[in-house]
């Protein structure tokens, strides 16, 4: 007896979705801090950065869609446009961090910086976390929820819609 409930996956709880967005958000912030600090080599720095973040908010936005928030499929323009609106805040609190660094450390080593930019992004990843679980992926969530409360086993509806009305319609029948 196959009911939607099967079909739709159920969102994940609140330690759970932090647990999945860490492994996909951090997997890829981590990466993302070293792709940082070899493009800034060879390009301005607020530039790999900018280039940087938005490969890794695309990538993230859809794992995060497919994965952390239980949604189960693609991420949609409207949930990718309100992830960047988060990413570009985390981009600034990133900059800021590193322009501040630069403004108190003449010269700050690979492992300071990467220090500095791994903190401002664990900050910046806590708050995005907030966002995209109670905005941009909560519809989703709200929906799946409405579903799996309102499933009716497929053999109850059959039985009811196919069921006499009671003894009169048993003589109309006959």
């Amino acid at each position: 007896m196959e009911t939607a409930q099967s079909t739709q996956q159920a969102a994940p709880g609140a330690f759970a979705a932090f647990a999945r967005f860490v492994l996909c958000g951090g997997g890829v912030g981590l990466a993302s801090s070293f792709a940082v600090a070899s493009l800034g080599s060879w390009i301005p720095w607020v530039l790999a950065n900018a280039l940087i973040t938005v490969g890794s908010t695309l990538l993230s936005t859809e794992l995060h869609a497919r994965f952390t928030f239980g949604s189960g499929g693609r991420a949609t323009w409207r949930q990718h446009a309100q992830s960047a609106g988060s990413a570009a805040a985390a981009y600034a609190v990133t900059c800021m961090a590193m322009l501040l660094l630069q403004q108190l450390v003449a010269t700050p080593g690979a492992v300071l910086e990467q220090v500095v930019y791994l903190s401002a992004s664990a900050l910046a990843g806590v708050a995005r976390f907030a966002v995209l679980r109670l905005v941009v992926f909560a519809r989703n969530r709200a929906q799946a929820t409405a579903t799996i409360r309102t499933t009716i086993p497929v053999h109850a509806t059959v039985a009811r819609t196919s069921a006499p009305a009671g003894p009169a319609a048993l003589c109309r029948a006959a």
